[in-house]
């Protein structure tokens, strides 16, 4: 997965392990890769798992923003308990 350089962005790329393991995502992303091979134009169905993969990632980054923003404020919480 392409990832602009950026501290945040290298903290993504090394937390992808949990998107890569899980197997019900590989199905997923081997069926529709699957549902391609019937594109005859090349450059359409290049075109189609580009942009499906851009919104994948997208949508990845979001979501770990999202959960770092609950662990901050998780520990901000518990710090304040403290």
């Amino acid at each position: 997965m392409i990832l602009k350089r950026n501290n945040t962005n290298d903290k993504i790329q090394n937390n992808l392990d949990w998107k890569e393991k899980n197997k019900k995502y590989l199905f997923q992303l081997q069926k529709f890769l699957d549902a391609t091979d019937s594109i005859e134009r090349e450059d359409l169905k290049n075109n189609v798992i580009t942009q499906m993969l851009k919104c994948d990632n997208i949508l990845t980054q979001a979501a770990l923003r999202e959960i770092q923003k609950y662990k901050s404020k998780m520990y901000n919480t518990n710090e304040k308990n403290t």
